[in-house]
């Protein structure tokens, strides 16, 4: 019998290998863990220390870009030929541009309604500058959103197999404001916010992937009935040190994430026709299977 197989994106540093560190100190003998890296000499380093302390964990390595769609493409035909199944895919890759302190905001936000979120949150007085991908796409929004979704509509052969539960984990963020987010702009051009607009997004996907596949896999570790689908799990610390989880409902609604799923796949379908005609004949795209909505 195969072991649990747990592929995790941004596994390299931060909490993408604290969260491989907590899973083989949980379950050394019973995972296959795949670390899935943009840099390889990084993710060696990160294979190592888990390695070290825990010898016999199976550790493999996967070069992923999710800011670049042939990255993300190769990648998941590659993860196809490896497993059979994926049994957890923990969503975690992602950017944070460095924040600018906005003075005139500042001073404006003291004086309204809205200086408890200013305060807490940074809304509306740290802006950030984003960049543009390779395939024409915000940096943030490829890599925090729209490069994840593209793996999970890849590997749908191996996420949705009969007699199989798969599941999938986002890493999302308090940082997920509403206010950051428009639909008519869903990577977030016009903004100044594209790490909380992408972190709101990740929150609308979530609902809309469960909406659409909760009875082929599963999006969190416990049984979908048990759970609210408009809820997620805020990772705290309290004065005292006392680290605990609290689950939190999310500003989001049905409608919207129906509406964010269906430009992301109109996005998709512009995205694979761009980079097939850029692609040599003798680079053929792997396609996941039909692309049925």
């Amino acid at each position: 019998m195969m072991n649990k197989v747990v592929l995790v994106t941004g596994a390299n540093s931060g909490i993408g290998l604290a969260l491989c560190e907590r899973l083989l100190s949980q379950d050394t003998e019973g995972l296959q863990l795949c670390l899935a890296c943009r840099n390889m000499r990084r993710a060696q380093a990160a294979r190592s220390a888990l390695l070290a302390s825990h010898p016999t964990a199976q550790v493999a390595l996967l070069q992923m870009d999710t800011s670049n769609i042939f990255s993300v493409i190769s990648a998941a035909h590659e993860i196809k030929l490896r497993y059979c199944r994926l049994d957890y895919l923990y969503l975690n890759a992602g950017i944070m541009p460095n924040a600018q302190f906005d003075v005139k905001a500042f001073f404006k936000g003291i004086f309204s309604s809205n200086i408890i979120t200013m305060f807490a949150t940074g809304e509306g007085i740290l802006t950030q500058k984003d960049g543009v991908t390779s395939d024409g796409l915000q940096d943030v929004f490829a890599t925090n959103l729209f490069g994840h979704f593209l793996l999970i509509r890849e590997l749908e052969p191996v996420l949705c197999r009969a007699g199989q539960t798969s599941q999938l984990i986002w890493t999302s963020s308090s940082n997920a404001q509403r206010s950051a987010f428009n639909l008519d702009d869903i990577q977030h051009q016009r903004g100044t916010q594209p790490y909380s607009s992408s972190k709101y997004a990740s929150d609308l996907l979530s609902l809309a992937l469960n909406t659409l596949y909760n009875k082929q896999f599963w999006l969190f570790k416990q049984k979908p009935e048990s759970l609210d689908p408009q809820a997620k799990y805020h990772s705290l610390t309290s004065g005292l040190g006392n680290n605990y989880t609290q689950p939190r409902k999310m500003d989001i609604d049905l409608e919207t994430s129906e509406a964010f799923y269906e430009k992301l796949l109109q996005l998709e379908n512009e995205v694979r026709k761009k980079l097939k005609e850029k692609q040599p004949a003798s680079q053929c795209l792997h396609s996941a299977g039909p692309r049925s909505s």
